[in-house]
């Protein structure tokens, strides 16, 4: 199993590749890495050919819960006519059923010459043949979420791509946002590149200003909203992010990793500890200190356990058979949590750390 970064020495060796993590900015590097290779050489032959026309380039797209075993087959057995090579994408392949999966072993240990078949998920069952047996023959490319320790690196190599210079603050601001999905910091980036490109240094005033342009708003903003009890702001901001396109599950988890954040920083004052340490054990940056500590003190200790309860029935809902109306499933979550939020409780003794 290897990294996208670490693709190179793989491009030449195989046609197979199997794609897989849930960071889907991870996936998507991976998938167009490869693709670009394979449009390049192919490129390279055509015009070694003498071919004029070296820009057709076939890349089809399938999707697990649409296609099936012979449809697959019959794309990556088929000759191109344009080109000297094709790129066979199958996203979505948690979806595809077994049946049709196993009727794909064959072909994953006799790849066509003429064929990369590039197969993408979020997660796979390593139970089924199939799974198995793609494992063995293809090159495996590990896209599952960075850990917090080595967002900071990939911030770094991303704006460098881009030709963005970063100050501190403003590397530790994306990095805080990575935790919401690395797709999100790369929007952010791509903005950045887009709007700041005449300055020098990028801050950490820039980036939030250039966030504002988001249609919708960051986790700190949605969670702010509803531990202030802001039911009409919070339902806005959930809103517009899932007219923009976020997966509600997504969402979720960004609102449960910002949720998990309060509850430790909160914890941690209780304990009598200095909010600069606590800020620094959660990597939060100096220019987000005062909105976060303002949101951690707000909230009382024993609103988490009734928060983390309804992320865990929403969670369910979002995967079950309700999924099908993800919006009001988004919605009655975030009116719960500010009711939750709003209720008075009398406090009888000192709170404890749960």
């Amino acid at each position: 199993m290897i990294k996208p970064a670490e693709l190179g020495p793989a491009l030449n060796k195989t046609r197979l590749f199997l794609i897989l993590g849930e960071e889907d900015c991870l996936r998507d590097q991976a998938i167009e890495t490869i693709r670009t290779h394979r449009a390049s050489r192919s490129q390279d032959k055509n015009a070694g050919d003498g071919k004029s026309d070296a820009g057709d380039f076939s890349c089809d797209v399938l999707y697990g819960d649409d296609a099936n075993a012979q449809e697959i087959l019959a794309r990556v057995q088929e000759v191109p006519f344009f080109s000297t090579h094709q790129v066979v994408l199958l996203k979505w392949a948690d979806k595809l059923p077994a049946r049709d999966g196993e009727a794909l072993i064959p072909y994953f240990s006799a790849p066509s010459d003429s064929t990369t078949l590039i197969v993408s998920a979020g997660k796979l069952d390593g139970r089924l043949k199939w799974v198995q047996a793609l494992k063995k023959q293809a090159v495996v490319v590990n896209c599952a979420p960075l850990y917090d320790n080595q967002r900071l690196g990939w911030v770094r190599q991303e704006a460098g791509r881009l030709g963005i210079r970063l100050d501190a603050e403003a590397v530790g601001l994306l990095k805080e946002l990575a935790g919401e999905g690395l797709s999100v910091v790369r929007r952010e980036l791509e903005k950045l590149a887009l709007y700041v490109s005449t300055k020098g240094t990028v801050t950490a005033h820039d980036v939030v200003a250039v966030q504002g342009a988001e249609p919708g708003a960051s986790v700190f903003d949605l969670s702010g909203a509803v531990i202030h009890g802001r039911v009409a702001q919070a339902l806005l901001i959930v809103e517009k992010n899932l007219e923009a396109g976020e997966a509600p599950l997504r969402i979720l988890g960004a609102l449960l990793w910002q949720y998990r954040r309060l509850w430790k920083a909160k914890d941690g004052l209780n304990r009598r500890v200095s909010e600069a340490a606590v800020a620094k054990s959660l990597g939060i940056t100096t220019f987000r200190q005062g909105e976060f500590f303002a949101i951690v003190k707000r909230v009382p200790l024993r609103h988490f356990p009734e928060a983390f309860h309804a992320f865990s029935v929403t969670d369910r809902a979002l995967k079950g058979a309700a999924a099908a109306s993800p919006h009001r499933i988004m919605h009655a979550l975030i009116v719960d949590l500010c009711r939750l939020a709003k209720v008075p409780r009398p406090q009888f003794r000192k709170e404890r750390a749960i």
